[in-house]
């Protein structure tokens, strides 16, 4: 290597950190925009193609991203804000010690059981107050949060559509300018899609509509704070079996404890009959077999995640080490000789 290769690559490591430290503020925006424009993309290639037929090329190309994009604002990401909001908004009101949940009849039912006092309300305010904690940096931490996941919000819809415009572009940069050998490079892209494809449209897909299955009847059984329960279940979901019956299951215990047995009846067959089969019947028909991971360990990535990047990383974990697994996949199989 001489001095030139050796300037450059020096200039290549200090560009490279400055650019981390430009992004960094809203890195989990800009891994966020291009898990969103790889859902969307297969969905642009065909609308592409149909636009052709009318427009120019290029246009159909824009013409189609911006539907998409519009569908997502629409379908995705207005839902998802107000979700979010609620549940913020709970969190925060738990953490403060306010609560829909009748506390008293819980502590009442359980020191006539057991004979002991226990303190149910200042367990959940100090659970809510970790949570605040850790989610937003405090409470004063949340008014900063949502400002900046506005201006996140606004520059990831912008890389989406570029993303979609010039994404199989820079895909086969990556590979011309990869220094493996073209069948390795072309093996590693195919896991890496796989493996983020599963885990995001499989993994996830089937926790959040677990999740959303089961706040239904949350809902329907009259419990308090349904959004916020809703969130917390479709974390939980992602533990197949026993994730959401964390929250229905102690739930319909709650409502036979205030006196609502009917309800608490209902809630505890509706989990049987339909969450814990949505759990059994989806995930084996929607994730790909090729991409599976341990549940373990996308429970890990889900909360290391969240805990890394705030609530994308719900996202981020599970995908950042579905494609770890892929690089350490690819290396045994193509260079196992080493």
């Amino acid at each position: 290597m001489n001095r030139g290769q050796s300037f450059l690559l020096l200039l290549m490591g200090a560009v490279s950190l400055l650019t981390l430290f430009v992004i960094l503020p809203f890195v989990e925006y800009v891994i966020a925009s291009a898990i969103l424009a790889f859902v969307l993309y297969p969905f642009h290639r065909r609308l592409t193609r149909r636009l052709r037929r009318r427009v120019s090329e290029r246009f159909g190309e824009m013409l189609s991203a911006l539907t998409l994009i519009l569908s997502a604002i629409v379908a995705v990401i207005l839902p998802l804000a107000y979700i979010t909001w609620v549940f913020v908004r709970d969190l925060t009101a738990i953490a403060a010690g306010e609560t829909a949940i009748d506390v008293a009849a819980i502590e009442a039912e359980v020191a006539a059981r057991t004979g002991q006092d226990p303190e149910i309300g200042a367990l959940l305010q100090t659970a809510g107050e970790l949570l605040v904690q850790t989610l937003f940096g405090g409470f004063s931490g949340v008014l900063n949060t949502a400002i900046r996941a506005s201006v996140g919000l606004s520059l990831a819809l912008f890389l989406v559509y570029y993303t979609l415009i010039d994404g199989p572009a820079f895909v086969e940069w990556l590979r011309e300018s990869s220094p493996l050998p073209a069948d390795v490079t072309a093996d590693l892209v195919d896991r890496v899609n796989v493996m983020t494809r599963g885990v995001v449209i499989g993994h996830i897909s089937v926790a959040l509509l677990q999740a959303l299955v089961a706040g239904l009847g949350l809902w329907a059984a009259g419990i308090p704070n349904v959004v916020f329960w809703t969130f917390v279940m479709a974390v939980l979901a992602l533990l197949p079996l026993i994730g959401a019956f964390f929250v229905w299951g102690p739930a319909a215990a709650y409502l036979v404890v205030v006196d609502q047995v009917t309800a608490g009846v209902f809630l505890a067959v509706y989990g049987v009959a339909v969450i814990a089969m949505v759990d059994n019947y989806a995930r084996p028909l929607v994730i790909d077999q090729q991409a599976h991971l341990n549940p373990a360990i996308i429970l890990l990535g889900v909360f290391g995640g969240i805990y890394s990047v705030g609530f994308t990383g719900l996202f981020v974990g599970p995908i950042v080490i579905g494609v770890l697994a892929a690089t350490l996949e690819t290396f045994r199989e193509d260079y196992d000789a080493i």
